[in-house]
């Protein structure tokens, strides 16, 4: 299952022309941007679970912008990209940073980058955009978001695709500065148990760098426990950070300008799942997040 043999090979990352890359983003973003804005106005009814809304013009488009930001903004570099699997696996990542955290768009645009627009791949998209913020939703399932549940990874692995998933979640996203250094998954076993359902391999994904793009000086545990917003938003954390370009930014949606602080990313060894407790998988999957972590922070 997911053997290295059938890893995306390092030569097969998508070339972009650095001198073309202004006017090829001017016109895909612009062709995006009218496809993105005909699904928002159409009056379809919205299912936070469909799949059939991605659309490989409007992921080359984000590609493109992706890929120009790692670059030049995030001097972003990779490791292990022959982890990446041609065949259905679920990527495994922490998550930095909160809502503008960057290290979605180095993981993505990796991804997107060695396997190809048109690959199925797709992201589990926190529920405040897949169903508080519709709109929003619409326009994340262009470039392959779904609602993060078990229902959606089944289907999307059913079709023969491939699954990115943050399982820390508010957790590790929210999680202080002084801790920008750890794998936070909490209790959390979910993804293993959708990883074990479909017969896929974890992914492990590790981003090193990305927590340095706002520094969160307060998790917001009780205050997000005060506001309730774990009962209408699935969100235990209320965050006070020092971000661009407000000063102090306050709350979980407050959109910010990252720093930009290198950052690293490294794809580990896919790791098979069998009968073994959930929890034992989620400590064996965390362990190595974990260990790749303390290496790349020294370095």
């Amino acid at each position: 299952m997911g053997s290295l043999s059938e890893g995306a090979p390092e030569s097969a990352e998508l070339p972009v022309a650095e001198e073309d890359l202004p006017r090829s983003l001017r016109r895909r973003l612009a062709r995006a941007g009218a496809l993105v804005a005909a699904r928002v106005r159409g009056g379809q009814a919205f299912d936070a679970h469909a799949l059939d809304s991605r659309d490989p013009e409007v992921v080359g488009a984000l590609r493109e912008v992706f890929g120009w930001l790692n670059r030049h903004y995030f001097r972003l570099r990779v490791e292990g990209r022959e982890h990446i699997q041609r065949r259905p696996a679920l990527y495994v990542a922490n998550h930095n940073g909160g809502i503008m955290g960057p290290d979605l768009s180095c993981t993505l645009g990796t991804l997107w980058s060695v396997l190809g627009d048109d690959a199925p791949l797709y992201c589990m998209a926190h529920d405040f955009a897949m169903r508080r913020v519709t709109p929003l939703g619409r326009v994340l399932q262009a470039v392959g978001a779904m609602r993060a549940s078990p229902v959606s990874a089944a289907a999307a692995f059913a079709r023969g695709g491939s699954v990115l998933v943050y399982p820390g979640g508010d957790l590790d996203a929210y999680r202080h500065w002084r801790h920008r250094d750890r794998v936070v998954f909490g209790e959390r076993t979910g993804f293993a148990r959708v990883a074990r359902d479909a017969g896929v391999p974890i992914v492990p994904v590790v981003a090193h760098g990305a927590h340095r793009s706002a520094y969160i000086f307060h998790e917001g545990e009780a205050l997000a426990r005060w506001l309730r917003l774990d009962r209408w938003s699935r969100i235990r954390r209320f965050p006070l950070a020092f971000a661009l370009p407000w000063g102090v930014a306050a709350g979980p949606w407050v959109p910010y300008l990252p720093l930009p602080f290198a950052i690293r990313l490294r794809f580990l060894e896919p790791v098979p799942v069998g009968d073994e407790p959930l929890a034992a998988v989620r400590d064996r999957v965390v362990g190595r997040m974990q260990e790749a972590l303390d290496t790349m922070a020294v370095r």
